[in-house]
């Protein structure tokens, strides 16, 4: 059990490790935009259209791997006093109501949703906008499978948890 959590935690790590490469070059492109815009009155649609798909890959992509960290935003007005046993109880318990159906419902919405987009070709509306817009709303599916996998990743340690302390 530890393994399998381990191998999607490890999933989780890697794919985060490379979207935090996103910011810098999120920064580097509005840095290059603004300065084109203000001091040359240069833009264009598909670099306005980068900065906002760029965007949502970092929150996207970087959401298991905050789960992973325990840096998620959390109500921790009881948690941080909890027992590592009763942590684990509301993590188990969190997960399986609210993290798991709401990955699975997003999942499947979006896959449809992107699947649509892809059997279209659908691009940018904007003229000189980005092409295969289908690949941004995939991306929402991959983040959110990434995320059920951390999700059954923090289920089966917190059963180990409750597990060894009961043992």
């Amino acid at each position: 059990m530890d393994r399998f959590s381990n191998i999607l935690e490890q999933i989780s790590r890697w794919v985060g490790e490379r979207a935090k490469w996103l910011t810098t070059a999120l920064v580097i492109l509005i840095f290059v935009d603004v300065v084109l815009r203000y001091l040359f009155s240069i833009t264009s649609a598909w670099v306005i259209e980068l900065e906002w798909h760029l965007f949502a890959l970092i929150f996207i992509l970087g959401a298991a791997f905050t789960l992973a960290e325990d840096q998620h935003v959390r109500v921790d007005v009881f948690y941080t006093r909890f027992s590592p046993r009763r942590k684990a109880w509301v993590n188990l318990v969190g997960t399986i109501l609210f993290l798991i159906p709401w990955c699975l419902i997003v999942i499947y919405t979006s896959y449809h949703y992107a699947d649509n987009s892809f059997a279209v070709r659908e691009i940018s509306a904007d003229p000189g906008g980005l092409p295969a817009r289908y690949v941004i709303k995939f991306s929402v599916t991959v983040g959110f499978t990434l995320l059920l996998l951390q999700a059954l990743s923090l289920c089966l340690k917190s059963i180990a948890i409750i597990i060894k302390k009961e043992a």
